[in-house]
């Protein structure tokens, strides 16, 4: 059977792949992609590829399309499944690389740390206007208390001392008992930490969710770390808050469009961002794509997929 990947994957996941399979490496515009598609049994992607419904509607022999990654809102769910492709992804492989990075977001936003490398860079000596804070003894307000969150919770608990809050759909006892965390209304979330992290899926739910009503809680000297999905944290009023001076700074690893090209929150000094590279670590990659691949194969092989993102079609 013939596989298409578009996005670049860890070479141990394409030797899954090629072990079985007939695997042609394509990363296709998105123009490009809907002309392509035909003939292919299954196809894997990364977050960059975008399986909207005129390329599902072209794909006459897909069976399943593969995910390397937890994400899924660049495949049209409801297109596939009313094709009967089934969506696999591979969830919790990125979490750790991506809790990392949002403690280093809450690191560089507490000691300037990217002002500090580019004032030193242009000759300047501004120490004195670098006065952070440490993370010890502050509280970290967790807005999706799942897997990556609850890591947050644990290395910020255990690691700098932190208090931890959180909200969630349910109580989540994981995160309760590795990092002592309590569980609160989103709006307490805002209204008490000095951290406050965004963890969760993007959903119709979730979309637009973090806005004026939510920021505005906010104290003036607390944070916000976005490393969750893009379209979660409404960005023009995320940037009225920064500009505004209402908040002390944010973090954002996700954006509603990337590249965010013209956005104005590009502007503010009180932001800093990174090119969506929560999971893009080498660990991580490997981990997502060989998953990825084995949930492909699984289905291709008529077995039941361990990781499927549209269950009804299997019934």
């Amino acid at each position: 059977m013939k596989v298409l990947v578009t996005d670049v994957m860890a070479e141990e996941a394409m030797e899954v792949l090629k072990k079985d399979w007939d695997v042609t490496f394509n990363e296709a515009s998105a123009e490009e992609l809907p002309n392509i598609v035909q003939g292919y049994d299954a196809m894997m992607v990364r977050g960059r590829t975008k399986v909207i419904a005129d390329v599902i509607a072209n794909a006459t022999n897909m069976k399943v399309i593969a995910r390397a990654g937890s994400g899924v809102d660049n495949i049209d769910i409801k297109a596939a499944t009313e094709k009967g492709i089934k969506v696999v992804n591979s969830p919790g492989q990125n979490s750790w690389s991506v809790a990392e990075l949002a403690i280093g977001h809450m690191l560089s936003l507490s000691r300037f740390l990217p002002r500090a490398n580019s004032s030193m860079k242009e000759g300047q000596w501004i120490k004195k206007k670098l006065k952070g804070q440490e993370l010890a003894g502050k509280t970290l307000g967790i807005l999706g208390a799942g897997t990556i969150g609850t890591m947050i919770a644990e290395i910020a608990h255990k690691g700098f001392g932190m208090k931890v809050i959180y909200h969630n759909r349910h109580h989540n006892e994981s995160v309760e008992s590795k990092a002592n965390a309590t569980y609160v209304p989103k709006e307490e979330v805002f209204s008490t930490a000095d951290y406050v992290s965004i963890n969760m899926p993007l959903t119709d739910q979730t979309r637009g969710m973090v806005n004026s009503s939510l920021l505005s809680l906010m104290k003036p000297t607390a944070f916000l770390i976005d490393c969750g999905r893009g379209g979660i944290v409404d960005e023009g009023d995320l940037y009225s808050i920064l500009k505004e001076g209402k908040i002390a700074g944010a973090a954002k690893d996700v954006f509603a469009s990337e590249p965010p090209e013209g956005s104005s929150l590009l502007q503010l000094d009180n932001l800093y961002t990174t090119p969506h590279i929560g999971a893009t670590t080498k660990e991580a990659q490997i981990r997502a794509g060989i998953v990825a691949a084995e949930q492909l194969t699984k289905v291709l092989k008529g077995q039941a997929p361990d990781h499927i993102v549209n269950p009804e079609v299997v019934s």
